[in-house]
């Protein structure tokens, strides 16, 4: 009979023939039900399961608890987030305009009012003085001289200084064309093409920089009338041969080159231009302006400059071709003033000579009352060539 040991309830079954101890057998029986007790999934307790459906059913409700999603901490942050959002938003509406306003103030302080940051030029801290604001353009003779100013002495950075002229108008920007309407038989363009070559003819004269330095007046010589009798003849013999008689002074502003240098580019041009209907089927124009020239000495070395002040009044007349023998858009001079300050007395070789302090002074002592140059109030006598009076002020 063979042996045979029984089995036991829930063991595997061995080989027969297995070679394995009994002791290591039951060892490997006992590991193996531990592992399969330990691995089973577990029921969830009587209290697990009553607090999962309490979640549940708050969850349905819309309540969550406390300290999680509705806490303190939470709504904190919520409201935290928001003002953060709100935040971001409101910049993107106001932050890049006050980005450019606050860049425009820094290029430009002075557009705060009252001047906060004491920027002005005027400042006493800065040592500079303020920069005058431009008179508006003058549209008839004033009644007064302008009120004094501020002393200051001409610099070649700043060489009207001192002078009613810092508000003028620069060159051709002092002078405003009127607005044009019909005269007589002449239409509105014929009398606003008159207004328009009589400014040129004053820029021409005036504030040309070639003639300004002694050339030929070429451009205004243009503009006036070849049938004018004798009036270009004249001219051109003022400024082949000037004289006490032939004088291109009462035409043109112009300067010794070897003696002098014009400060900068700037003429500073103040007056008035005004229109009427004249007697010959035409329009007369009246203007009259005040120019303002900053000079030194030709020697590039020195630093002092003086002014010279000219004043012109001239009267112009335009009349209908097609019934006086004229030339269609040239000018004939009906009459012509000038007033010249702070130049040498009775010298006549067709040039000014403004007055430097620390130079001696050119031609006769100046005699008769002192004028102001920049009072355009009164009226301007005929040159008598007799006198040159003293100026009050440059």
């Amino acid at each position: 009979m063979s042996e045979k040991k029984p089995e036991r309830a829930g063991e595997p079954e061995r080989p027969e023939e297995s070679s394995v101890p009994d002791e290591v057998w039951e060892r490997f029986i006992r590991d193996s039900e531990r592992d399969i007790r330990a691995s089973a999934p577990k029921e969830p307790s009587a209290r697990a399961r009553m607090v999962t459906e309490r979640l549940r059913q708050r969850e349905a409700r819309g309540a969550e608890p406390e300290g999680w999603r509705t806490g303190p901490a939470w709504q904190e942050m919520r409201k935290a987030e928001g003002r953060t959002t709100r935040g971001r938003r409101l910049w993107a509406v106001i932050g890049v305009p006050l980005a450019a306003a606050v860049a425009l103030v820094a290029v430009r302080p002075s557009l705060l009012p009252g001047d906060p940051f004491k920027t002005s030029s005027g400042s006493a801290s800065s040592g500079a003085t303020e920069v005058a604001r431009e008179l508006p353009a003058e549209t008839a003779a004033p009644t007064a001289a302008p009120s004094a100013v501020a002393p200051g002495t001409p610099t070649l950075e700043r060489p009207f200084a001192g002078s009613p002229a810092e508000r003028y108008a620069d060159g051709a920007a002092g002078i405003v064309v009127p607005d044009a309407k019909p005269v007589g038989p002449l239409t509105k363009e014929q009398v606003a093409r008159a207004l328009r070559q009589t400014k040129a003819l004053l820029v021409g004269a005036n504030i040309d920089r070639k003639t300004l330095l002694g050339g030929r007046p070429t451009s205004a010589l243009a503009l006036l009338d070849p049938k004018q009798p004798k009036m270009l003849d004249d001219v051109n013999s003022w400024l082949r041969k000037p004289d006490v008689k032939h004088d291109p002074l009462r035409l043109f502003s112009r300067f010794d080159p070897h003696e002098v240098r014009l400060v900068g580019d700037v003429v500073k041009t103040r007056g008035h231009m005004t229109f009427k209907a004249g007697t010959h089927a035409s329009v007369v124009i009246h203007a009259d302006y005040t120019f303002v020239y900053p000079l030194a000495q030709a020697d590039q070395k020195s630093t002092e400059v003086a002014r010279t002040i000219v004043r012109r009044v001239l009267d112009i007349e335009v009349s209908d071709p097609r019934k006086y023998q004229v030339t269609p858009g040239r000018l004939a001079l009906l009459a012509y003033d000038e007033d010249l300050s702070n130049s040498a007395c009775f010298v006549y070789d067709g040039f000014l000579h403004p007055q430097f302090d620390s130079a001696a002074p050119t031609g006769a002592t100046p005699s008769g009352p002192a004028v102001d140059p920049y009072d355009r109030s009164r009226e301007l006598p005929h040159s008598s060539g007799v006198s040159c009076g003293s100026v009050s002020r440059t």
